[in-house]
């Protein structure tokens, strides 16, 4: 409990007052000055309506209420942005301190998941509590990232020298990918392992070691389909002919009533809330395949609108990231340009999987799909984004100023 320790020596120190208002800018006022907020306000305000389009049907058979997902959806966007506040009070050397720590308590969730988790539909990757769900992989992403970056802050001269220097934190998180794995959630963990290898490469390690890694990732991958009938099922629907002629009603269900979806929506859409699909003809409607009745109801205009929003997002994480960089920022370059990877490899494969251009994934569509530990999550993430921004912005502005 070192880090809380040292958290509360600072928060009682004028430095905390003086972090709070670097170069004369306070958190609240940097924040909404922040371009990334209004991108992520109307990406988490249209998840809301999408949500309440998508999932009254199912609510209401389920539960007689047709406001069911949306009311859950809501208290988890208010929890979000509760957690984002008080990350938003947290400097970064402060995350960088305690990020094994995080790392370690996600594992442990992890363990706990397999002993005492919730089965649906065959996975077991949620603990109850009370009378909603935690899903401790979320989690564990943000934490890989976190560490990773704090790793490769510590051993940035042995990463692009030393070979067991790179093998040590791609063993240690690739052993915490395999607990996702075995929940069994390859989605999550492709996706984790995907971005650590992304952040290695920018750490600077060598193109045969990346190349190797890939090729590692890749045997990984065939391995874990290999292990599952159903994973091999669904890649061999995926290879396969025309999913409409090759079991419509089994296997292909799923992707035909999509791409029913995507074809009714045509250009402009049937209109906010006059999509069909989501009569029960979709399944996880309001979740995974969002993205599908948004195409129906809203056209390819509005699902451009939504890949456009997600490139924004993307974009400016990477632009924080570079300014870190600039500003000799490592720790909080390394991770904002995880979070800009993480969100938009997200975004991307959810996508591809609506439109059958990849094997269906149980992924989110980020801060649009129902989910509440992935919602919660990604504002976290969002939040860390806004605090390297205010960091990082004095001190970036200082160095330009002495090169004038």
């Amino acid at each position: 409990m070192k880090f809380l320790q040292e958290w509360f020596v600072w928060a009682k120190s004028g430095e905390a007052k003086k972090r709070q208002t670097a170069g004369g800018r306070s958190i609240s006022r940097s924040v909404y000055q922040s371009a990334l907020l209004p991108v992520v306000m109307t990406l988490l305000l249209f998840g809301l309506v999408m949500v309440a389009s998508a999932s009254m049907p199912i609510a209401e058979r389920l539960y007689h209420d047709p406001f069911h997902y949306l009311t859950r959806q809501l208290i988890f966007a208010t929890l979000g942005f509760l957690l984002g506040l008080i990350v938003l009070q947290i400097p970064l050397h402060l995350w960088e301190k305690m990020s094994p720590a995080l790392l370690l308590g996600s594992a442990v969730l992890l363990v706990l998941v397999l002993l005492v988790g919730v089965k649906v539909n065959g996975a077991s990757r949620w603990i109850p509590i009370g009378p909603f769900r935690l899903q401790p992989s979320e989690f564990t992403k943000l934490a890989a990232y976190l560490y990773l970056a704090s790793y490769l802050v510590r051993h940035r001269d042995k990463v692009s020298t030393d070979l067991a220097a790179v093998l040590r934190p791609i063993a240690l998180l690739a052993g915490v990918s395999v607990l996702i794995l075995v929940e069994p959630d390859l989605g999550a963990a492709f996706v984790m392992m995907t971005v650590v290898i992304g952040m290695m490469w920018l750490g600077g390690v060598k193109p045969s070691q990346f190349a190797l890694f890939i090729l590692l990732g890749v045997l990984f991958v065939s391995i874990a389909i290999m292990m599952e009938p159903f994973r091999m099922a669904r890649m061999a629907s995926f290879l396969g002919d025309d999913p409409f002629l090759v079991d419509p009603k089994g296997k292909n269900y799923q992707i035909t009533q999509a791409l029913i979806a995507y074809g009714r929506g045509g250009w402009q859409g049937l209109g906010l809330g006059e999509g069909l699909q989501k009569l029960f003809y979709l399944p996880e409607a309001h979740t995974d395949f969002i993205l599908a009745v948004i195409a129906e109801e809203l056209g390819l205009f509005g699902t451009l609108s939504v890949v456009l929003l997600f490139s924004l997002v993307v974009w400016k994480a990477f632009q924080i990231a570079a300014r870190a960089s600039e500003g000799h920022q490592p720790f909080a370059s390394y991770l904002a340009y995880g979070i800009g990877i993480w969100i938009g490899l997200q975004a991307l494969i959810n996508l591809l999987v609506n439109v059958n251009l990849a094997p269906t994934k149980g992924l989110t569509l980020p801060l649009v799909s129902y989910g509440g530990s992935s919602l919660i999550v990604m504002m976290i993430a969002i939040a860390l984004l806004m605090r390297i921004e205010f960091e990082v912005g004095p001190i970036v502005e200082r160095k330009r100023r002495g090169n004038r």
